[in-house]
């Protein structure tokens, strides 16, 4: 097998630091910001950050204290693996879901805590306002007038897949220390991926382990490498992941706390462009040749050139969806495609 250095993170350029005064600073350095970056300390005075800086149990009797009463999904790696939460050789997951309360899970952690045969226990993705009572507001980031999603990412050691988010992401290390190995929008065929609707956690991943790289089965990779950058997150330290960059992420402590930050610049009546992709696969990808060049010129002509010779002949009032959308046409379109998509 050709490996690729086992020293690749070591050889990856940084991810560009920057500084930010205040929120009117920040707001302005997230406008249209297309490249990722990290901010030192951003988030270092928040109430979870210095528990954790106390200590890990520090940091989970915090947020026990303040847990709702409801059930936390929480996916478990085998014991005695190394953290990743991928596909067994069957293409099913290598974890396995559960749910139960922060409680217990957290006391899953503590008994399980400096074994070398430990599972892997990991929740993501954990929507604050809906499992939290005052985290939100005693940990905040001003982000203006953005509307993000506020959400939790925590766990003991793991390793996720390279994948990629459609909104704007501003992740900050609240406990333990995060590495995070990022690529450019367009590196998504040296990665690699796996299947689009069989997958982890919603998104397609890559399919290349980062620490034993198989360069023979993924030769591609290697040019991902070369547009690769990396960031190591301490506890306070934020990273702005740009809308659809590949990131793949490491907790490197036995205890770690992410909160992110996720937003769409666009309005969220709007559709999701990976619903689009999967029913062009459904209805176009099998077509003859000839038949998809047609249907790529419209895409072209209606979707991303979109100009104004599209609707210049019709008349105003008379152009219904391709006028700009607003959320009542959206609202038509969206149940259109519901009925068309059921027949």
């Amino acid at each position: 097998m050709a490996e690729a250095d086992a020293s690749i993170f070591a050889a990856m350029p940084a991810v560009e630091e920057r500084t930010v005064q205040d929120a009117a600073a920040l707001d302005a350095m997230l406008q249209g910001a297309r490249t990722p970056f990290v901010i030192r300390g951003l988030v270092r005075d928040w109430p979870l950050v210095q528990a954790g800086l106390t200590s890990a149990r520090a940091a989970r009797a915090y947020l026990v204290e303040r847990a709702r009463p409801v059930p936390f999904s929480v996916s478990l790696g085998q014991p005695g693996k190394d953290g990743r939460l991928f596909y067994a050789d069957d293409m099913e997951m290598n974890f396995r879901e559960a749910r139960g309360k922060l409680a217990d899970i957290f006391s899953g952690m503590d008994a399980n805590e400096g074994r070398a045969d430990a599972p892997a226990i990991y929740l993501g993705s954990i929507d604050v306002p809906t499992h939290f009572t005052t985290v939100a507001a005693e940990n905040t980031v001003d982000l203006g007038k953005r509307e993000p999603i506020v959400s939790l990412w925590i766990g003991t050691p793991t390793r996720i897949a390279a994948h990629n988010d459609f909104p704007d992401n501003l992740a900050c290390c609240a406990a333990g220390r995060r590495r995070f190995t990022l690529f450019p929008p367009d590196q998504f065929a040296s990665l690699h991926l796996g299947p689009i609707d069989n997958t982890p956690a919603g998104r397609a991943v890559s399919m290349v382990d980062f620490h034993a790289p198989d360069l023979d089965l993924y030769p591609r990779f290697a040019e991902a490498l070369a547009h690769a950058q990396v960031a190591v997150l301490e506890p306070g330290d934020a990273l702005f992941i740009p809308s659809m960059w590949w990131h793949h992420v490491e907790g490197l402590a036995p205890f770690n706390v992410l909160m992110n930050y996720w937003w769409r610049d666009t309005p969220r009546w709007l559709g999701q462009p990976q619903d689009a992709l999967n029913h062009a696969i459904l209805s176009i990808r099998d077509l003859p040749a000839e038949d998809k060049a047609i249907w790529r010129a419209l895409f072209d002509h209606y979707v991303f050139e979109n100009g104004p010779d599209v609707t210049a002949h019709l008349p105003e009032g008379g152009r219904g969806i391709l006028d700009p959308l607003d959320p009542a046409a959206a609202g038509r379109l969206r149940s259109f495609l519901l009925r068309t998509l059921s027949k």
